[in-house]
């Protein structure tokens, strides 16, 4: 089976040339020239490798970085015009696999992704997580209960995530604020009582699912 490229280019010129270039190298490719359209089309196609433009029309392509690493591990590789170390060591923190610098040869760009496909894991990520009467969909960053969405904040959205990424496992009172509010934050404990008390109530009888673990931390039950 051939392997899949999803290409997330605003400039139509260049996704033509990356388009011939891998499909002369056995790939299936796919385009989106948005953030948004390439995070919709890679929970629709699947890819088996990301080539992901920083300079997008709707968003910057860190962003889109950090929101697919919120639910997938696909192989990333940024293509870009930006020869800044700054914006290199911000794609590469976001979760890119690889960076290339506009202009590159095909033969470079095919060697690139044949090292991060084989680096990969193999598991395939779920964007949508469902438990009981909880629906959190990370490409679109929403959270139904009964099918009914509801509004949380930033921060409310973050330390549900964190939990439902670890959905079963207990997650500590440091490991969620410093994944919410940093490491500066790992003692204020009462950030956590306040936040988890407001995303219960707000997740009505899905709050349910949040269980305190009295002295360590909290769990999302999963069955």
């Amino acid at each position: 089976m051939s392997p899949v490229a999803l290409i997330i280019e605003d400039e139509i010129q260049m996704r033509r040339l990356l388009r011939v270039g891998l499909e002369g190298a056995g790939y299936k490719v796919g385009e989106a020239s948005d953030g948004q359209q390439g995070l919709q089309e890679i929970v629709y196609q699947r890819p088996d490798v990301v080539l992901l433009d920083l300079g997008l029309p709707d968003m910057d392509g860190v962003e889109v970085l950090k929101r697919l690493r919120e639910w997938s591990h696909v192989p990333v590789v940024v293509l870009t015009v930006r020869e800044d170390e700054h914006d290199k060591v911000r794609a590469l923190d976001a979760g890119a696999d690889d960076y290339l610098t506009k202009p590159f040869s095909t033969a470079e760009l095919l060697a690139r992704l044949r090292a991060v496909q084989r680096r990969a894991p193999e598991a395939q990520e779920e964007p949508v997580f469902v438990c009981g009467d909880l629906t959190m969909d990370f490409v679109a960053r929403t959270v139904a209960v009964k099918g009914r969405e509801v509004h949380l904040t930033a921060t409310e959205y973050s330390l549900l995530h964190e939990l439902v990424r670890h959905a079963g496992k207990v997650v500590t009172h440091k490991q969620l604020l410093r994944a919410v509010w940093g490491p500066q934050a790992e003692t204020q404990s009462q950030y956590l009582r306040v936040y988890i008390t407001h995303v219960r109530q707000k997740l009505e009888s899905a709050g349910r699912l949040i269980r305190n673990e009295p002295g360590v931390g909290y769990r999302l039950l999963t069955g």
